[in-house]
């Protein structure tokens, strides 16, 4: 018997922002469809329980204090979560876990879940996990090149193997490097110090990277960045927690003054909305045991639900209207 590709979220909210629970991805009928990975490709023993794991479901348990109701106005997206399109099919699929008897399995499974959303013309929100989940998920996204990889986070993430761990959380931008769908690399928020050294510095910049740092970003201003990303494009946001400033996204391994703040964030989001197409968003390395008044797992609520409602806005999915 073929064992399924994804298993029900756990306990309390079964899914994120209220959304239909879609168990079965061989009759998937979805336009935007929500999908936990919580485990990466491990650095050590001690990984395999990191407290990132548990973020997908702390960020369903959130659900409640990032909409009240999916029927109540919101302002940041002009509109309830849905834009009262009752004919908007939005669903989370669950979570991708790993499986010890046979390690790697689960990269293979999260590509493949990716693919089967993908293919019914859905839009993926993938919750991590640390970072390298981005890798696997972003090899699903093959038949949709060029791509504009779009990444915030306080690290360069250019590693080319740590340990001999190749798909690991400090080497996600360097793998999406070699995809040959991705064409265009953006990178956000650097600041601080993360696992980079001189050497993947100068392998970001020979490669063509777009790298601003946060305080650059803070000068110039979100706008003056999004002038910088093509127009037309198909764009994958990838969103390390923390890339964002500690004030809104304080649950992190390795929190750093300065960071991007919600407001710029969101005037990401909505600008990539409007310039072309976001093709697929993730959010990882959020740690729940560190978050303070769950304002971390609210944060990453609040950017998915103005990533739904403004794509709803901007026409994605109106031919079912």
């Amino acid at each position: 018997m073929t064992r399924p590709l994804t298993v029900p979220p756990k306990t309390g909210h079964k899914t994120l922002l209220y959304a239909d629970l879609a168990m079965d991805l061989e009759h998937l009928e979805a336009d935007i469809a929500v999908l936990g990975m919580p485990y990466g490709s491990a650095y050590s023993a001690a990984d395999f329980t990191n407290d990132q794991t548990n973020a997908p479901t702390a960020i369903r348990q959130a659900t409640d204090r990032v909409v009240r109701s999916p029927r109540h106005y919101d302002f940041d997206i002009d509109g309830p979560l849905l834009q009262d399109r009752d004919d908007i099919r939005f669903v989370d699929c669950g979570d991708v876990i790993a499986d010890l008897a046979a390690p790697g399995s689960h990269y293979v499974k999260v590509e493949a879940v990716v693919r089967k959303i993908l293919s019914v013309g859905a839009l993926p929100i993938i919750m991590g996990g640390d970072h390298g989940i981005t890798t696997p998920v972003l090899r699903a996204f093959d038949t949709l090149g060029p791509i504009t990889l779009v990444h915030i986070d306080a690290h360069l993430d250019w590693r080319d193997e740590v340990g001999g761990v190749r798909d690991g959380l400090s080497s996600p931008i360097r793998r999406a490097s070699e995809m040959k769908h991705v064409a265009k690399i953006v990178q956000i928020g650097l600041r601080a110090q993360g696992s980079g050294r001189r050497e993947e510095l100068e392998a970001a910049r020979a490669y063509g990277s777009e790298l601003i740092t946060a305080y650059e970003l803070h000068d110039i201003g979100m706008d003056a960045v999004l002038a910088r990303i093509p127009d037309g494009g198909n764009y994958y946001l990838t969103i390390d927690a923390d890339g964002l400033d500690p004030s809104v996204m304080p649950a992190v391994a390795g929190p750093a003054p300065g960071g991007v703040t919600f407001i710029q964030a969101r005037k990401l989001i909505h600008g990539l909305v409007k310039k072309g197409r976001v093709v697929g968003m993730d959010i990882v390395e959020i740690q729940p045991e560190k978050d303070v008044n769950q304002i971390s797992c609210i944060t990453a609520g609040r950017l998915i639900l103005n990533l739904i409602g403004s794509a709803i806005r901007a026409g994605y999915f109106d031919k079912r209207k």
